[in-house]
This record gives structure tokens, C-alpha cells and sequence, in this order.
């Protein structure tokens, strides 16, 4: 029996190797017809007509793309197969493939024929006798398994069983990045995933429910199903720190996506990389709701009435630029309703005119003439007494001048946040030089939307193509004038302008995708945002991401029990009230895929010890509990050390972390490295190497063999007392969780 059992097992396998080989044929085939395609495009000549350059760029970028796609799905290209009660069967992958001539080979897991692989049950079988997981290594498949839906087919031969598909990826070791779980969707993930795009879904789920893995899900199955209307808007997604980012950053391509836009929360103003803010005051007081007032007055103090009339030089003339002046051109820019920048040339302009007129009727008095002066404009504006006046009274601005100043001069900062205290305003006092911090971002982004464009350097640049224009301009002239006599000689008048021949020999720039105009532009709207650790945000952060996406479509993943930043909210509700009131719809995962079962307990007890009020997701795999090692102050560094040793051979080459508080990051860091050469890195880009040290900050969302937690007690303080940032740091093991603590355990560890 059990001879015949492997006999079948090997013939199934040999059948599914066939099959598999054959799909990558056809991808190896695309791939290189996609090349070729390409190359072609890119031989192609550049002369021709504006719409053919275009057309060729259009087909360059098409091309791009696919090959993007293509490439990137190489890795475990298939992984299931549905056999239906018609007698159809179906090969389940990353994305579609057909032969040349049109015959489906192999179903996109986004497609709706291929909803079945993740939510068909025995109860609801949904039309499908049997479900196979494919399990490959590279391009083989190295093992199968088999769900049975039909309890007919239970006698048939054929039928496989394994560890379980889940359960295998479950304990595979940490490689440093997130994999997608695209073979191992479990059905209440599937049913968030496929939700209806409009609207606000919030998803709340404890650690290790694959939150993350949903919404990443999410984002490419929206891309496929609602691909026109995505397709040039795009989809932003969001996390907390740049760390996460480079966790995440290769799960969507490897669903067969490529033009997403992922940024972190110190990203989200184009060109600043904003610094984390370490004070806690300070991120609380510029997180309210209430610093949009305080930036709009900002801007308004930056449009001033002068405190006295003033005398203006014009070469040898003088005019007097009153207070009355000022205040009717700077009422009449405000009533534009425009932004500062683009209402400054009302203000000038009705300056101007008044000035004018002032020195023309000066002139007209003093020589008993009425003349044409209309040459007077002109030196009025050219006057430098003119121009440093009126600059004075209206400066154009960009945002980082205007928050930089508002938070290095005091005078500012008073007048437009009179409700602060001294000691807050002391608190929010920086050096001008100050790098923006993370808080910060927010500020800029209301600022840029009050003040509106300034772009000095594109001016510059506009000019610079101007000057261009003009001198090729000239030289197609002169060509054109050179070959006027030979034109005549064959009959040919006027049918080449100077304009046409510089417009043909153009360089046509370069064509943005998508995602790359998106990152470059600050007020682009998204068709959808994905947000994850979103119980971090604060009031203004919301605001931020809610004008990226005037539609109001959010997939917003989180745990507010998670919460670890001094601005985040007690609620869901309480968080998206002020944006889109109780219009959102809230899911829950209920499963813990990720901790083990004693160390996710271990967790909750701390949670619920310190008064918060958490779901406890059930975890589907055993594990040991905390093992806690107490120590003196000098031991501390010391014990660390050793137990990251012991965990390298325990875990026997999975990933150790070692999360600390974020003033010891480096200390340990350099301990750790000394002790072990070539395997640690510290801070957040160093996630490849096999030991890594972390702030609980940038550890949110990241996952790892083995944790070590040092003074659990430190994590607590630097949060004003909260437990968020040691119940995150607590939850991020797969297998082992080990504490090293020198002062009083908190509440619910202190029994282990």
C-alpha cells in the first residue's frame, strides 16, 4: 500500500513538473519577444512627425513595463491548480499566461475565476472538487497537497496529502524582507482583499495577522480589477518609517505590479526626507487639528502693512508708497481667494499702478504738461526702492522658508499661535538650520497649499529653454534664408517656417511614468491609498493623506492597541471623524499567523495589565514562552550579547533582533558588532544582515526568527508611559522571544 501510495505521489509529480516546465517556456518566450520589442522600438529613428515620436515612446514604455512584470514573477510563478465538477482544470499563478494562439495556460490569482482557490470550503465548495497547492524550489516542483472538496473524490486516486501549504510557509526562516502570502490567502484575508474599491475600509488586526500582507494584496488585486481607473491616478501606499518600506518594497512586483507609489511618512513632501521627531511635546502640539489655523496666520503675517508711509527712489524722482496703498492692493490680492504666491501679482500689479500714476500726476503738476508717460510703469518696476518695498510687504515664499522661520523666530511663532505658552513656544523654538522632522511634514504640505508655487529653479530652467528656443530659432532662420534661392530654383515657396524645423529637432523629454509624476508632483490625486500602521497618525497626517485622495478610497490596516507615538488617536473612530465622520467600514482578522501562541499571550498580559483593551487573535502555532534574564545595570549590554549568541544557534541561521530603546540603538549596535563581526547591522537599512538592532519604532510591521527585548522598562518610558512600543516589540518573533532587563519588569512580564 504504501508502495503504491509513492508511486502515485510520483506520477502526480511528474505531471505537474510537465506542466509547470511548460509555463515557464512561455514566460522564458514573452520575455524575449518583449526584449526584442523593445529593442526595436529603441532602434527606431526619432525623425517623423511629434505624434509618431510619441507613439514610439508610448510603445518603449509599454514594453518596459511588461518586461518589469515579467521578470519579477519568476519566483514561485504558480502555486495552485482548481480541478471543477466540469472536468476544467485551472492553474492558479501570479499572473495570466496563454499560448500564442490564445489558450489560457494559466489564471491571474486577482481574476475571479481564481477566487475559488482561496474561499472555497467543503461547506461551499463554490463549483470546485479539488484545490492543489503546488510547492516549487526555484523552477521544480518539489512537493503537493491536496484539499478535497468533494467527498467523492476521497476514493480516486491522485488525491495528495502534506504538512499543509500554510503551515509550511508559516516556518520557513526570515530572510529580511516580506514575502507575499499570494499561495496561502486564507479566506477571511481573500474577502477583504476583493472589497468593493470606493470608501474608507479600516483593518484591524492584533500582530502577525498579516495586515500588511493584505492591504500589499490589496493594492495589486485593485490594480487588476479596476485597471483603467487606477491606471493613471495610481495607488499610494504609506507606512511609518523607511525601514518598513524597504521590508515591503519587493512584495508588489512580485504580484505582478510595478507602478505603485510607496512612501514613508517622512517622505510624503516631495524632495525633503524628514528626520524622526524625538520629543514628544513638540510632536504633540503640532499634530492638532489646530495648526492649520496657525500656519494660515502664518502666511498671513507674511503679507505686511508697513508701520509708516515710506519715500521711494525712481532715478531721479521720488514717490511715496503709503500705508493706504499697500492695504488696498494687499485687500484686493486677498480677495482673489488665490494662494499667497500667485496673489502677490495682484499686489504688485495695483502697487505698481498706483505708484504710477502718483509720479505721472507729479510730473504733469511740476511742468504744466500733460504727456504720454506710459513709459513710467516700466521704471517704476525696475526702481530697486520699488522692488525691495514691495518684497517686504509681500515676499513670495516657499514652504520650507515659511515653517523653518516660523519656528526659529519667536515674534512669528506668538503672533500666529497666540493660544500656546511661553514654555510651548520655547518647546517648539529651533535653529533655523534645524532639519524638518516627521511632525513637520504635515506643516509643509498646508503651507505648499497656501501659498501655492514658487519654483525659483524652474523659472530659471524656463528661462534657460526660452534662450534656447530663441537661438534655435535664429539658426533654423538663417538656414532657411540660405536655402531660399534653391527653394525658389525648384518651384517650392514657403512651406518650412523657422518654428517647424526647431519644433522637429526638438529632444522630446523624457516620459514620466505614472508613479514617477506622482512622486514628483504634491498634488496629485491618487485613485486609492493604502495606509498600514495607521494608528500612528495624527490629526495632521491625516489631513495630508485625505487631500492626496479627493475620492475618499482607503484601505486603512492597523492596531490601535499597537499604537506607540505620542499623537495617535484612542480609536478608529476618533481618528477618521474629523475626515469622513462614521463612513468607513470596519473588518477584523481574527487569526495570529506570526507569534506563537505563549509568547502572543505573554503579550496581551502586558497590554491588558496596562489598561488597554485589545482583541486577542488566536494563534494557530505552539511555541515556547518569554524566557526573561535579570540582570544588573552593568550586565545589561553584556547579557544581550550573550543571548543573541544562543539564539544564532537556536534559530540556526534565521534572523535575531535586537529591539532597544531608541537612545541605546547605537550603544548596542556597536557592542553586538564587535562581538560579531560581519552579522550585525544597526538601523534601519541594515535589515539584510542576520542580527539587526532596532528601535520598537522601526521594528513596527517587520518580522524575525528570534527577538531579543532589552529593558523592557525603557520602551515604556519613551513613549510617557504607554506599553504600545513593548507589546510591538514582543510580537515581532516567528519562533523565540527572549527579555534582558536590569530594572522592574512591567506588569504581565514580571511572572515569567
Amino acid at each position: 500500500m504504501a508502495e503504491t501510495v509513492a508511486t502515485m505521489a510520483a506520477e502526480q509529480l511528474a505531471v505537474e513538473r510537465a506542466y509547470v516546465a511548460k509555463l515557464y517556456d512561455r514566460l522564458d518566450e514573452l520575455r524575449a519577444e518583449k526584449t526584442e520589442e523593445l529593442a526595436a522600438v529603441q532602434r527606431s529613428e526619432s525623425a517623423g512627425s511629434h505624434q509618431s515620436r510619441s507613439e514610439r515612446d508610448a510603445f518603449a514604455s509599454h514594453y518596459e513595463d511588461r518586461l518589469a512584470q515579467l521578470n519579477a514573477v519568476d519566483h514561485r510563478l504558480v502555486f495552485g491548480r482548481l480541478d471543477t465538477h466540469d472536468g476544467d482544470r485551472r492553474y492558479v499563478g501570479r499572473i495570466g499566461l496563454a499560448t500564442e494562439d490564445h489558450q489560457r495556460l494559466m489564471v491571474d490569482w486577482r481574476a475571479r475565476e481564481a477566487g475559488a482557490f482561496y474561499q472555497a470550503t467543503a461547506q461551499n465548495p463554490m463549483g470546485i472538487r479539488r484545490r492543489r497547492h503546488l510547492i516549487l524550489e526555484g523552477r521544480e516542483v518539489t512537493a503537493l497537497e491536496d484539499d478535497v472538496l468533494d467527498p467523492d473524490m476521497l476514493a480516486e486516486d491522485g488525491v495528495l496529502h502534506g504538512e499543509g501549504a500554510l503551515l509550511a510557509a508559516l516556518n520557513q526562516k526570515r530572510t529580511g524582507r516580506m514575502s507575499d502570502i499570494v499561495a496561502t490567502i486564507q479566506a477571511e484575508q481573500d474577502r477583504i482583499i476583493r472589497a468593493p474599491l470606493p470608501g474608507v475600509r479600516v483593518v484591524q488586526g492584533g500582530p502577525g495577522t498579516g495586515k500588511t500582507a493584505v492591504a500589499l494584496h490589496r493594492a495589486a488585486y485593485l490594480l487588476y480589477e479596476h485597471r483603467e481607473r487606477l491606471r493613471k491616478a495610481g495607488v499610494l501606499i504609506v507606512g511609518p518609517s523607511s525601514s518598513f518600506m524597504w521590508y515591503i518594497e519587493r512584495v508588489l512586483p512580485a504580484l505582478g505590479e510595478t507602478g505603485v507609489v510607496m512612501s514613508s511618512l517622512a517622505e510624503l513632501f516631495p524632495g525633503v526626507v524628514a528626520a524622526p521627531e524625538r520629543d514628544a511635546q513638540v510632536a504633540r502640539l503640532k499634530s492638532g487639528l489646530d495648526m492649520v489655523d496657525v500656519v494660515a496666520k502664518a502666511v498671513k503675517d507674511r503679507q505686511k502693512l508697513p508701520d509708516r508711509d515710506q519715500v521711494l527712489r525712481v532715478d531721479s524722482h521720488r514717490v511715496t508708497l503709503t500705508r493706504r496703498i499697500v492695504k488696498r492692493a494687499r485687500d484686493k490680492a486677498r480677495a482673489t481667494g488665490k494662494p499667497h504666491n500667485e496673489a502677490r501679482n495682484t499686489f504688485v500689479k495695483i502697487a505698481l499702478r498706483e505708484l504710477t500714476e502718483q509720479l505721472g500726476e507729479h510730473l504733469n503738476t511740476t511742468s504744466g504738461n500733460v504727456m504720454d508717460r506710459s513709459y513710467l510703469a516700466e521704471d517704476i518696476r525696475q526702481a530697486r526702492d520699488v522692488r525691495v518695498a514691495l518684497n517686504l510687504a509681500w515676499m513670495p515664499l516657499s514652504p520650507q522658508t515659511l515653517i523653518a522661520q516660523l519656528f526659529s523666530k519667536r515674534h512669528y511663532l506668538e503672533s500666529a499661535a497666540p493660544h500656546l505658552s511661553p514654555a510651548q513656544v520655547d518647546a517648539l523654538l529651533r535653529p533655523a538650520d534645524a532639519p524638518f522632522t516627521v511632525a513637520d511634514v504635515p506643516l509643509l504640505d498646508e503651507a505648499a497649499e497656501l501659498l501655492g508655487d514658487l519654483d525659483e529653479a524652474g523659472v530659471r530652467v524656463r528661462a534657460d529653454a526660452d534662450r534656447e528656443r530663441r537661438k534655435s530659432l535664429d539658426n533654423a532662420e538663417h538656414a532657411i534664408e540660405n536655402m531660399h534661392q534653391s527653394l525658389e530654383d525648384v518651384g517650392v515657396d514657403g512651406v518650412v517656417t523657422a518654428a517647424q524645423l526647431t519644433d522637429f529637432n526638438a529632444v522630446a523629454p523624457h516620459r514620466m511614468t505614472a508613479a514617477e509624476a506622482a512622486t514628483a508632483d504634491r498634488t496629485w490625486a491618487y485613485g486609492h491609498v493604502v495606509v498600514d500602521e495607521a494608528q500612528e497618525l495624527s490629526p495632521m497626517q491625516w489631513r495630508v493623506l485625505m487631500r492626496r485622495c479627493p475620492m475618499k478610497s482607503f484601505t486603512v490596516v492597523g492596531d490601535i492597541a499597537q499604537a506607540g507615538s505620542a499623537t495617535a488617536a484612542l480609536s478608529w473612530g476618533d481618528a477618521l471623524a474629523p475626515f469622513v465622520g462614521e463612513r468607513f467600514v470596519l473588518d477584523e482578522l481574527t487569526v495570529n499567523y506570526r507569534t506563537p501562541a505563549a509568547i502572543a499571550e505573554a503579550a496581551v498580559e502586558v497590554a491588558r495589565a496596562a489598561g488597554l483593551a485589545i482583541s486577542a487573535p488566536r494563534a494557530v502555532r505552539d511555541g515556547e514562552p518569554p524566557i526573561v534574564v535579570r540582570v544588573d545595570d552593568a550586565g545589561v549590554v553584556g547579557t544581550a550579547v550573550e543571548q543573541v549568541r544562543a539564539e544564532l544557534e537556536v534559530v540556526n541561521g534565521g534572523l535575531v533582533a535586537v529591539i532597544v530603546a531608541e537612545d541605546r540603538v547605537q550603544e548596542v549596535g556597536t557592542a553586538l558588532a564587535r562581538a560579531l563581526p560581519g552579522k550585525v547591522g544597526a538601523g534601519v537599512r541594515r535589515l539584510d544582515r542576520q542580527v539587526v538592532v532596532l528601535s520598537a519604532w522601526d521594528a513596527k510591521g517587520l518580522e524575525f526568527d528570534s527577538v531579543v527585548v532589552v529593558e523592557p522598562q525603557a520602551l515604556v518610558e519613551e513613549t510617557g508611559g504607554g506599553v504600545g512600543n513593548l507589546y510591538v516589540a514582543m510580537t515581532r518573533p516567528t519562533q523565540r522571544l527572549r527579555v534582558v532587563a536590569a530594572r522592574q519588569l512591567p506588569a504581565g512580564l514580571d511572572r515569567f
